[in-house]
């Protein structure tokens, strides 16, 4: 099966470097308008974080195919830190204490990286079989950026780090999943390619 993952257009929080996780913010116009730079083949099945810019983005990149929301796609939730960039929680000690754990710890009054890392894997799985299931050729999900670093981080094949897999706004990886393959037990991920744009629009995670 052909499969994209692909990381939602740009937000305002986005422009601000911000940590924008449960916010649950619209595309800039700007953002929108970068999405045209990007071209995904259309796929049979389309599954969507349940989050404003991530359904917008999907209508824009995939307007002739039905959105199937999965709320355990959402990005993570970063608690006290959310909305807020570095230099906003330049001297916070809780920030400094996560910083210092190499962002292990979780987020304060948030989610922590291994529970959100292993939500989103699980999802992903069960997408997968949902494809299985109907005989799908293809799917795109459109999701978070720490939703796909949590997805390859668990399943491609070479494995890479968690931040290898870091895509900006609008970018995605073209992959391919034996199905059949994965039923049996064999979760792997084969990654093809990096689908990028020209002048691509970084930002913090979100």
């Amino acid at each position: 099966m052909r499969l994209y993952l692909i990381r939602h257009g740009m937000t305002f929080g986005n422009t601000l470097g911000r940590y924008i996780g449960t916010t649950d913010e619209p595309l800039t116009e700007e953002g929108r308008a970068a999405l045209g730079q990007f071209t995904y083949p259309d796929t049979e099945l389309l599954f969507v974080s349940p989050l404003l810019r991530c359904r917008e983005t999907a209508r824009i990149l995939f307007p002739k195919t039905e959105q199937e929301l999965v709320g355990d796609f959402a990005e993570c939730d970063f608690g006290a830190f959310e909305n807020k960039n570095y230099k906003e929680l330049d001297g916070n000690k809780e920030y400094q204490r996560w910083i210092d754990s190499n962002g292990t710890l979780p987020f304060p009054g948030g989610e922590s990286p291994e529970a959100f890392r292993k939500r989103c894997a699980q999802a992903f799985d069960a997408v997968i079989r949902l494809c299985r299931k109907r005989g799908a050729g293809s799917a795109a999900c459109v999701v978070h950026g720490g939703t796909i670093m949590s997805i390859l981080a668990a399943y491609a094949v070479p494995g890479e780090d968690f931040y290898h897999w870091h895509v900006r706004n609008g970018e995605g990886y073209a992959c391919t999943v034996d199905l059949k393959q994965w039923e049996a037990g064999n979760c792997v991920i084969k990654v093809q390619e990096k689908i990028s744009a020209a002048g691509g629009n970084r930002g913090e995670r979100s």
